[in-house]
């Protein structure tokens, strides 16, 4: 659920509180709706803060490749110039 539907849901709840023709049953149904609303919410906040982690664990593992694929490149370089040093004598 994203802010704008829960700020609408919260405002909607609200609204219908204010109503005074609400039976106990029908007020404890509204309550129960915007705790739940509250709870989607901070899910979907901790879900987005697992993301973004997720996310940054991801860069810094291409990063990491990339240092491993250049360190890599670099030494097939080397040793094919030590190669063609031995082909040379």
């Amino acid at each position: 659920m994203n802010k704008f539907a829960t700020v609408a849901m919260i405002a909607s709840v609200a609204a219908l509180s204010a109503c005074s023709g609400l039976t106990t049953e029908d007020r404890a149904m509204i309550e129960q709706i915007s705790a739940q609303s509250q709870d989607a919410k901070a899910a979907a906040e901790m879900a987005a803060m697992s993301a973004e982690n997720a996310a940054q664990s991801a860069a810094a593992a291409v990063e990491k490749a990339n240092m491993a694929a250049a360190m890599a490149k670099s030494a097939s370089e080397k040793a094919d110039r030590v190669f063609q040093k031995g082909l040379r004598k």
